[in-house]
């Protein structure tokens, strides 16, 4: 793991057991424009940048809202290359078992992202939105959000997520009929992977949950336990570094 500071990429693995200090230099920068902000959106985003981007547009925290056909995709090109392309349904134990979605370039990365001990891809489909009606019809059994709560006590028991995928998609054999008779035989394919096994650094779980606000404190500091999914976890609490990606901070250790 590295965490980007100024110009420079600070490996974070070897310090892991050791003082680790993030302070925030109360200097918020959007990740597209660059143009400085008071409050960022969308995980780095000024406020225009949120309302006009495609990769900020409400499709992307629900792929099955996709408006592309419509014509009114925010992005047309960048639809084409990001959304039009191959998607996975998948399976992941993350604080339990899950169902999520991810482009083909994002596997592992996504898993690793989430916090996911183990996962598996279950359909291949031919565009996001095709992904996002697979995901819709599996959440009405399984849970489609991590408990980033209890993803971070610990890991959870391990899951046989082959034999899951197996008792699911009987579930939802009317809901892939209708996503092939819309968009074709071929777009949904069933797999039958192997499930992955990712592990993470993390020395030692906290028994209890709290959390590290740039916005409420500018100082984080203590003993750096471990890194799982978005969050680094210190000895008095965790925090989302994902969330403060425009914030301009300085590391010491």
């Amino acid at each position: 793991y590295q965490l980007p500071i100024g110009d420079e990429l600070v490996d974070l693995n070897p310090i892991i057991g050791k003082t680790l200090k993030l302070t925030f230099l109360q200097k918020i920068t959007c990740c597209h424009c660059d143009k400085t902000i008071k409050k960022s959106y969308s995980q780095g985003y000024c406020y225009p940048c949120m309302l006009k981007l495609p990769q900020c547009d409400m499709c992307i925290m629900k792929p099955e809202t996709c408006h592309f056909d419509k014509g009114t995709c925010r992005d047309p090109e960048w639809g084409e290359k990001n959304c039009m392309i191959d998607h996975y349904v998948y399976l992941a134990n993350t604080s339990g078992l899950k169902v999520g979605i991810t482009r083909h370039t994002q596997i592992p990365t996504r898993w690793i992202d989430q916090g996911a001990i183990q996962a598996v891809p279950i359909f291949k489909v031919s565009t996001r939105l095709q992904s996002g009606l697979g995901e819709v019809a599996l959440a009405k059994f399984i849970a489609d959000k991590t408990n980033w709560r209890a993803m971070l006590k610990g890991s959870p028991d391990n899951i046989d997520l082959q034999a899951k995928a197996a008792e699911l998609k009987p579930l939802i054999t009317e809901a892939l009929a209708d996503i092939r008779a819309q968009y074709g035989e071929d777009s949904v394919i069933e797999l039958d992977d192997s499930a992955q096994e990712l592990a993470f650094p993390v020395s030692e779980y906290l028994p209890k949950i709290s959390s590290f606000n740039f916005d409420k404190n500018p100082e984080v500091s203590g003993t750096l336990l471990g890194i799982k999914g978005q969050y680094l976890i210190f000895d008095g609490g965790v925090i989302n570094i994902r969330k403060f990606g425009s914030y301009h901070l300085t590391a010491e250790f």
